[in-house]
């Protein structure tokens, strides 16, 4: 299997976190989890380029490499508010034509507007900066309350960790649920968030430790096959069933009912990678009843059958 060659443009001064994101996503060889990603990062000049953190990077590619990128990666882009050059807007456009993926986090998405990729289209940034993306494009459809949104050709995150999010959903596109998961675990982190969970809580303050949801999810993911009612969570975490609700909103952005289908459909995402079980098997262990419903729930969210996932995704 060739490797799908990503390429991270940056710009002085570069935020050392958002190129992050991408280089321990796509950039990181983890022992046991093979190698699929070829990364490196190109600038429109190449050479020593300033970072916001105070030491300069030495980058050795210009913007020649992007011709190709399979993904380019815009991470971030500073100073707020700086006119992008001329020929990175020509290079993106020439890139995307070629069917490149074009990948924004945080205020990359102001450089992919500025090219016109998003003209038309929904996108989302840093919630600090979505009224400024929506004032200077008035064409974006910018959206303040998600984490990340994919277009398939193009993609945008909210900023810091969101960026990750997206990266893992990218890896989720390309090879599969146990795959990403694979990466994330390596990362010491959950294999994934929705992109439409929101990017704050409208109260920020930090849960007490008594307040954490983490054993409530833990026994629930082992539980899967199980009825998961909202008055059965709320029982076992000793709640009212309003009270966990408004736990749930506050803590991951989500209902008690939509994290239940995801991780069911995450679930069955990896049977049907790493396992011949049928379909309908496949249903009942992730508590989806029927391979009726988990075609359905398949369609909805994956645009795809599971059969025709399988085929994509298969390790067996």
């Amino acid at each position: 299997m060739s490797l799908h060659r990503v390429v991270a443009l940056v710009n002085a001064p570069q935020s050392p976190f958002e190129l992050g994101c991408a280089a321990e996503v796509f950039g990181t060889v983890q022992t046991g989890v093979p190698s699929r990603y070829d990364f490196r990062v190109c600038a429109e000049q190449p050479g020593p380029v300033p970072t916001s953190a105070g030491f300069a990077m030495l980058v050795d590619a210009g913007l020649e490499a992007l011709r190709e990128a399979d993904t380019v990666v815009v991470p971030g882009w500073l100073p707020h508010g700086a006119p992008v050059p001329e020929t990175v807007i020509e290079a993106l456009r020439a890139a995307h034509r070629r069917g490149a993926r074009i990948v924004a986090i945080c205020t990359g998405a102001f450089v992919l507007a500025a090219a016109g990729l998003l003209e038309g289209r929904r996108a989302t940034t840093h919630w600090r900066h979505t009224a400024r993306l929506a004032a200077a494009f008035p064409g974006v459809q910018v959206d303040a309350d998600v984490l990340y949104i994919d277009h398939g050709d193009v993609a945008t995150s909210a900023g810091t960790g969101a960026g990750i999010d997206l990266c893992l959903h990218l890896l989720r596109s390309d090879h599969g649920a146990a795959y990403a998961a694979q990466v994330a675990r390596g990362m010491v982190l959950p294999p994934r968030r929705e992109g439409s969970q929101l990017q704050y809580a409208a109260q920020p303050a930090p849960a007490r430790t008594d307040e954490s949801l983490a054993p409530l999810l833990e026994w629930a993911a082992s539980r899967l096959d199980s009825r998961l009612t909202l008055d059965r969570l709320a029982e076992h975490a000793g709640l009212s069933s309003r009270s966990l609700a408004r736990r749930f909103n506050e803590q991951l952005g989500t209902s008690p009912g939509q994290w239940v289908l995801d991780q069911r459909l995450d679930a069955a995402r990896v049977l049907l990678e790493q396992t011949d079980l049928p379909v309908e098997a496949v249903a009942a262990r992730v508590g989806l009843a029927s391979a009726l419903n988990l075609r359905r729930r398949f369609r909805a969210r994956l645009g795809t059958t599971p059969s025709a996932y399988r085929r994509t995704f298969s390790e067996t």
